[in-house]
């Protein structure tokens, strides 16, 4: 399954979640889009709630099906709570931690200037958006992508960054200093539905 690559204010409203966490897309319409969308919802089945959670959870952080799924395999062999596990992976990934700095004002732009070369991790550029940040690496830009109209933009409407990253405004550096704990990620998703999902495929 491809990338989703269609409008991203309407996938939140249909899905009921900000996807960009900023709670804009469903701020002034927190129902789905089209004409019945503002009626009461209909009950959904148990499984229905499973892939509806999963669905959230991968359009959150831009994956398409395969990444997603190669992911959630990957949290199963570590140590801890397999939900858990899955959204520190997510979380740890290169574009999202250059969102959550600020050079980007969605993942979807972060996977981009990933792409496009913009990005270095330990003072070597990295164009693969997927890959895993360690604790103690430092992600930065390339000195010609500092002076980037639009990165510039972005770091001056930061208004705060989460506890386990540090950003050094002179540098224009930030360091993953540890790795996320679940309390600090977003609440509104139920990863515990994302597992029973992936169980009863088998």
């Amino acid at each position: 399954m491809s990338r989703y690559t269609g409008p991203s204010w309407k996938l939140s409203r249909r899905l009921g979640i900000s996807l960009t966490e900023t709670g804009k897309e469903i701020a002034k319409r927190n129902y789905a889009p089209g004409q019945h969308g503002n009626n009461s919802r209909r009950k959904i089945s148990e499984y229905g709630s499973q892939l509806q959670e999963k669905q959230k959870l991968r359009f959150m952080y831009g994956l398409n099906e395969r990444q997603f799924a190669t992911l959630y395999l990957r949290a199963g062999k570590m140590e801890g709570k397999h939900g858990e596990n899955f959204m520190v992976l997510l979380e740890t990934r290169l574009d999202n931690l250059v969102y959550r700095l600020g050079f980007a004002n969605t993942r979807r732009q972060a996977r981009q200037l990933v792409n496009h070369g913009h990005v270095t991790v330990d003072g070597k550029r990295v164009d693969i958006p997927s890959y895993l940040v360690s604790p103690e690496q430092v992600i930065g830009l390339r000195e010609k992508s500092q002076e980037l109209a639009l990165i510039k933009e972005n770091l001056e409407n930061v208004v705060s960054r989460l506890d386990f990253i540090s950003y050094d405004e002179n540098s224009k550096e930030g360091t993953l200093t540890r790795l996320p704990e679940r309390s600090e990620l977003n609440a509104e998703i139920d990863e515990s539905l994302v597992v029973e999902y992936y169980n009863k495929l088998g």
